[in-house]
C-alpha cells in the first residue's frame, strides 16, 4: 500500500470512528429514574447523601455491568429528599431497570418551555400609592424573611429589585451555605459582589440541556439570566420597592414584588443558545432537591410541559419535585400554561401543586388608531406614535397578504413570517399582520421593521379575541381588535380573506403616541392565551386552581438581553411588560410568602385553602367574570375565582391536607400498593377504597353518574375566633345542593368539622354536562367558597 493510499486508509477509518461514535451516542437519551423518597429523614448527613449516591450507581451497575460505566451514565443523582437519578441510556437499558420492583418510574426527560407597577394596586394591596392599615403587607410584614424560590432562567443580580441594603441577617433557616454560581462564582469574594442579604443564593443546573444541545461556552455557566424571563418572574414575586420605573415613558410608578421584603434564591434551569429557551426536567428535577434541601419557603415555577396528555403524577419532573416539596412544608406554585382557549390544555395539574390562570388588570397602554380620518380603534401600545407624514400625519396602510414576496404562501404572509415580505411593496407603509396565537407578536414588528414598514399593526386572531397586549416592537407598534368598531368590515378593511380587492392598499391611517389608563372596567377578564381546564391527567381535581394578573405586567428585566429576545434587537431596558400564565405564578408566590410570614405553622394546603376560598367569580363591576371573547367564564377558566390577598390571610376556615391524604390520592390514582412503600419514610397501607371525590380539596369536583343523589364529604378547619358558620350553596343547573350539617359551630382555633355534600338531581333529567355551582359557609364576617362542577 503507497504512503497516499495508507494516509487515506487512515482519514477513511478516523471518520468512521467517529461516525460511529456520534451515532451511539446518538442512541442514549436522557432519562429519569425515579425511587420515590429517602429513608435518611429530612436532614440527612454527608453520609446519608454519599449512600444515596452509591445506591443509585449499584442500581444502574446491575444493568450497565459496572460501578464505572454507571457513574459514567448518571447525569444526576437526586440524593436529598427526592431519590432517584438522570442518566444517559439507551432504550432498551431504560426497559430493564423499569422492570426492577425497587423503581417507581422511569421516564424520557422532556422538555419544557417557559409559560409590576399597577398588579398590587388591583388587587388591593395598595390604593393610589398609599397602604391601607388592612393591607395583607402591613399584616405580614412585606413577608419579611419568608424564602421565595425561583427555578427559571436565572437573575440579574445587580438589579436594584434585588439590592441588600436595609435587609438584616440571612434567615438562619437557609441552608444554600453561601453558593452563587454567578459569572466566575468559583472565589468566594465572587460570591460576596453578586448575592447579598436579599438575593441570598444562586445555582446552575445545566446537565440535561448540554447533553441534549452540546457544552455552554464556560462564560455562560452562570445563574445570570440572559434571557429576561427568570429577573421578571423574581422580581414579581419578591422584588424590593423601587420607585420611578417607567417602560419607554408608560406605566410610572413604584415597581414591587408581592413580598417585597421576602429573600430569594434563583435557580437556573432554563437555558438558551438562540431565541428560544429550554428547560429540561432532569435539571428542574435536581433544582427542586437542592431547593428543599436548601430551606426555601415557597418555589415558584413559571414552566411546564406543551402537552398536558403526557403528563403523569409520576412521569411528570415538576409534579415528583413538588410532592417532595410539599411534604417538607414548601408551597410550590406552578402556571397553568399558555395553550389556551381550548379545554383541556391545562398544565401541572397535580393536587399538591398550586396552578395558577393569567387574567387582566385595570390597567392599559393605548394609543388611538385613526383609518380613514373617520373610523378610530383602540390600540394597546407602548410606542411615542408616528411622526409626521408627508400627508397630514397619516400613511397608507397595506395587508401582510398583499406585500408578500410571490413564492411565500398566503397563510405564511398573514402571519409576518420570515422572507415573506417584500420591501417594494413594504417600505413607507403602515403594515397590517395577523397574531400567530402567541403571547407576543414582537417578531412580527421585527419583520416589519427590515421590510422597511413605519409601523405595524397586529389583529388579533380568532383564538386572541379582544385581549390586547401592549408590547416594545422595535419601531411604532399596536395591538388591536379589529371588531372593536361594528362598522369595520374586518375581511375588507384587513385583508383576512387576502383579495385583490383588498382597501388596505388605498387606506391611510394614523397612530397617536401610548398613554397609559388605570381604572379600566372590566377587569379582570380571562386571557385568551391561558390553559383551561378540566385536567385530561385527573378531572376530579378541578385546575386551575386561581387566577391572577398575567397580562401587560412590568416588572424587572435582564441588561443581558433586549426587550424582545431578539438577538438583532440592540435595546437594553431595566423594566418590561410581559404576558403569560408566567406571570400570573409568580404574583401567586409573593402572595404565598405572605402568608408564609404572618402563619408560618400553616401547611402548604392550609395556605393553598385560605388563597382559594377567598376568591371572587366577580369583576370590579360586580359582574361574573368574562373572558376575552366576552362569555362569563367558568372554574375551567378561573378556579376558584381572582385572587383577593387581603382576604386570605384571614380566611377562617381552611381545608386542609397532609401526605397522607395525598398517598391516599395515589392509592386511588394508581391502584398500586407497591409504589406507595417508596413515598414515606415510615410504612403506608392503601385503604381498601378511596373515593377521589372525597380528597379534602378547596374546590369540589363530582362524576354524573347517572345517579339521583350524590354525596361526598369535606373537613374544615377553624383559624379564627369562635364562631358558627352556616352554608348557603349556588346550585348548578338542573340539580340540587343540600348541606348535612348546614351549620358548624366552632370554640377553638384547630377545631375541625366534617360535613357533607349532596347534590341530588332535580326533578327534570339533566340535559348537558359540566354545570357549575358554588358552596360557601359564613359567619357574618367571613365567606369561605367552593365551586363545585358536575362532570
Amino acid at each position: 500500500m503507497t504512503s497516499s493510499s495508507t494516509s487515506k486508509f487512515f482519514l477513511l477509518s478516523f471518520i468512521l470512528c467517529i461516525l460511529f461514535q456520534e451515532h451511539t451516542h446518538a442512541l442514549k437519551k436522557t432519562y429519569i429514574v425515579y425511587l420515590g423518597g429517602h429513608s435518611h429523614g429530612p436532614n440527612p448527613s454527608l453520609d446519608d447523601l454519599d449512600s444515596a449516591t452509591n445506591s443509585h450507581y449499584d442500581l444502574l451497575a446491575s444493568i450497565l455491568g459496572s460501578h464505572e460505566k454507571a457513574k459514567e451514565a448518571v447525569m444526576y443523582s437526586y440524593n436529598k429528599h427526592i431519590n432517584g437519578f438522570a442518566a444517559l441510556l439507551e432504550d432498551e437499558e431504560a426497559s430493564k431497570i423499569e422492570k426492577n420492583s425497587n423503581v417507581v418510574s422511569v421516564f424520557l426527560s422532556k422538555e419544557y418551555k417557559l409559560h409590576t407597577t399597577r398588579s398590587w394596586d388591583f388587587l388591593g394591596l395598595e390604593k393610589d400609592g398609599g397602604i391601607s392599615l388592612d393591607s395583607a403587607w402591613w399584616k405580614a410584614r412585606f413577608g419579611e424573611d419568608s424564602i421565595i424560590a425561583n427555578l427559571d432562567s436565572g437573575v440579574w443580580p445587580e438589579h436594584v429589585s434585588f439590592s441588600g441594603i436595609g435587609y438584616g441577617p440571612v434567615p438562619s433557616k437557609w441552608r444554600g451555605n453561601g453558593v452563587c454560581e454567578i459569572d466566575h462564582f468559583i472565589t468566594s469574594s465572587n460570591a460576596t459582589t453578586f448575592c447579598n442579604r436579599k438575593l441570598i443564593g444562586a445555582r446552575i443546573f445545566s446537565k440535561n440541556y448540554e447533553a441534549r444541545y452540546g457544552n455552554l461556552n464556560p462564560a455562560n455557566l452562570t445563574a445570570r439570566d440572559f434571557i429576561g424571563h427568570g429577573t421578571h418572574t423574581l422580581s414579581t414575586a419578591a422584588g424590593n420597592f423601587s420607585p420611578d420605573v417607567t417602560i419607554f415613558g408608560n406605566g410610572n410608578g413604584t415597581a414591587k414584588g408581592g413580598s417585597p421584603r421576602a429573600r430569594v434564591a434563583s435557580y437556573k434551569v432554563c437555558w438558551s443558545k438562540t431565541d428560544v429557551a429550554g428547560c429540561h426536567e432532569a435539571d428542574i428535577l435536581e433544582a427542586f432537591d437542592h431547593a428543599i434541601n436548601d430551606g426555601v419557603d415557597v418555589i415558584s415555577t413559571s414552566l411546564g410541559g406543551s402537552d398536558p396528555y403526557v403528563e403523569a403524577l409520576f412521569t411528570d419532573g415538576i409534579s415528583i419535585g413538588a410532592f417532595h416539596a410539599v411534604a417538607k412544608n414548601v408551597v410550590v406554585v406552578c402556571s397553568a400554561g399558555n395553550d389556551g382557549p381550548g379545554p383541556r390544555t391545562v398544565t401541572n395539574v397535580a393536587p399538591w401543586s398550586f396552578t395558577v390562570a393569567a387574567s387582566t388588570i385595570d390597567r392599559e397602554f393605548v394609543s388611538q388608531i385613526s383609518i380613514g380620518g373617520k373610523h378610530y380603534i383602540k390600540g394597546a401600545s407602548l410606542s411615542k406614535g408616528l411622526p409626521s407624514g408627508p400627508s397630514k400625519k397619516i400613511y397608507p396602510m397595506i395587508h401582510s397578504i398583499d406585500a408578500r414576496f410571490l413564492n411565500a404562501t398566503i397563510q405564511d404572509a398573514r402571519y409576518c413570517k420570515p422572507r415573506t415580505l417584500d420591501p417594494s411593496k413594504v417600505k413607507g407603509k403602515i403594515l397590517v399582520c395577523t397574531r400567530l396565537h402567541e403571547t407576543t407578536s414582537i417578531a412580527q414588528g421585527f419583520e416589519a421593521a427590515l421590510a422597511g414598514a413605519v409601523a405595524v399593526f397586529v389583529i388579533n386572531d380568532e383564538k386572541s379575541g379582544s385581549l390586547l397586549l401592549a408590547e416594545p416592537h422595535p419601531l411604532p407598534g399596536a395591538s388591536m381588535d379589529a371588531n372593536e368598531d361594528d362598522d369595520i368590515d374586518e375581511r375588507e378593511w384587513f385583508g383576512k380573506g387576502g383579495t385583490d380587492n383588498n382597501i388596505t392598499r388605498r387606506m391611510l391611517a394614523y397612530m397617536s403616541a401610548s398613554t397609559t389608563y388605570t381604572g379600566l372596567k372590566p377587569a379582570p377578564i380571562m386571557a385568551g392565551f391561558s390553559s383551561r381546564g378540566p385536567s385530561a391527567v385527573q378531572p376530579l381535581i378541578l385546575k386551575p386552581d386561581i387566577t391572577a394578573p398575567g397580562v401587560n405586567i412590568l416588572a424587572a428585566y435582564s441588561l443581558g438581553t433586549s426587550p424582545s429576545n431578539l438577538p438583532s434587537d440592540p435595546r437594553r431596558i431595566p423594566y418590561n411588560l410581559q404576558q403569560g400564565t408566567s406571570m400570573s405564578c409568580p404574583h401567586v408566590a409573593g402572595i404565598v410568602g405572605l402568608l408564609k410570614t404572618l402563619h408560618p405553622s400553616w401547611s402548604p394546603a392550609a395556605i393553598k385553602s385560605a388563597i382559594m376560598t377567598t376568591a371572587s367569580r366577580l369583576d370590579n363591576t360586580n359582574q361574573p367574570i368574562r373572558d376575552a371573547f366576552d362569555k362569563i367564564s367558568t372554574p375551567f377558566e378561573y378556579g376558584s375565582g381572582h385572587i383577593q390577598p387581603n382576604l386570605a390571610t384571614d380566611p377562617g376556615l381552611v381545608y386542609d391536607l397532609n401526605t397522607t391524604d395525598y398517598l391516599n390520592f395515589i392509592c386511588a390514582s394508581t391502584h398500586s400498593q407497591n409504589l406507595l412503600k417508596f413515598f414515606n419514610e415510615t410504612s403506608f397501607t392503601c385503604p381498601e377504597y378511596y373515593n377521589i371525590e372525597n380528597l379534602n380539596y378547596p374546590s369540589i369536583t363530582v362524576y354524573n353518574r347517572g345517579l339521583n343523589t350524590i354525596n361526598i364529604t369535606r373537613t374544615v378547619t377553624n383559624v379564627g375566633s369562635p364562631s358558627t358558620y352556616v352554608a348557603q350553596a349556588q346550585h348548578p343547573e338542573e340539580f340540587k345542593v343540600y348541606v348535612q350539617p348546614n351549620s358548624l359551630t366552632f370554640t377553638k382555633i384547630g377545631e375541625k368539622k366534617t360535613f357533607h355534600v349532596i347534590l341530588e338531581v332535580a326533578s327534570v333529567p339533566p340535559s348537558g354536562f359540566p354545570v357549575f355551582g358554588s358552596l360557601r359557609w359564613t359567619n357574618g364576617n367571613h365567606i369561605v367558597t367552593s365551586p363545585i362542577v358536575i362532570l
